[in-house]
């Protein structure tokens, strides 16, 4: 259900979790001087989704330390504007309604989106199509598998261009 805000949106880095009470917004703007340049912002909000956590003003603040994007499971405002500005924002969706700063939650600890964990430190991968959570002590596995992937469809597609149909390329005749 987590999309990018625009479809040109690509982002890679470790994760920093954010678990955020419902319609408060506070620990996100603790989370972005708290998270290292390159990390990205997995935030839960307690399945409460008609609020807009995060907008411009935070995309400045996190862009401007250095970090590489925004996972969250509630809604994002100023979509147009994260999009201009090219801060890669993935969220459930969009929602302009405010929110309060009353705190609580908790920083960079194992938490749940759905049924995937995510732990500090894990590998937060989105594009237009979503985003992927690689836990960390698989990371390099999961990169030579990809790698091999791309190589295998890459010739798949040349054979295609040649003229072989997907029936004869994977034997479904």
């Amino acid at each position: 259900a987590i999309k990018p805000v625009s479809p040109t949106m690509r982002m890679c880095g470790p994760a920093f979790t954010v678990d955020s009470p419902p319609m408060d917004n506070l620990l996100l703007h603790q989370a972005i001087y708290a998270a290292s340049p390159g990390d990205v912002l997995v935030v839960r909000v307690a399945d409460y989704y008609e609020a807009g956590y995060w907008g411009e003003i935070m995309g400045v603040a996190a862009q401007a330390r250095g970090l590489a994007g925004l996972v969250i499971d509630g809604g994002v405002r100023d979509s147009l504007e994260l999009t201009t500005m090219n801060f890669p924002t993935f969220s459930r969706g969009l929602c302009i309604k405010g929110t309060l700063k009353h705190g609580g939650g908790a920083l960079n600890k194992p938490l749940a989106i759905g049924s995937i964990v995510i732990q500090p430190g894990d590998i937060v991968i989105g594009d237009a199509d979503g985003v992927v959570v690689v836990p960390r002590a698989e990371g390099q596995a999961v990169l030579e598998k990809s790698i091999q992937r791309v190589e295998k469809e890459n010739v798949i597609m040349q054979q295609l261009r040649d003229g072989k149909s997907t029936l004869e390329i994977y034997g479904l005749k």
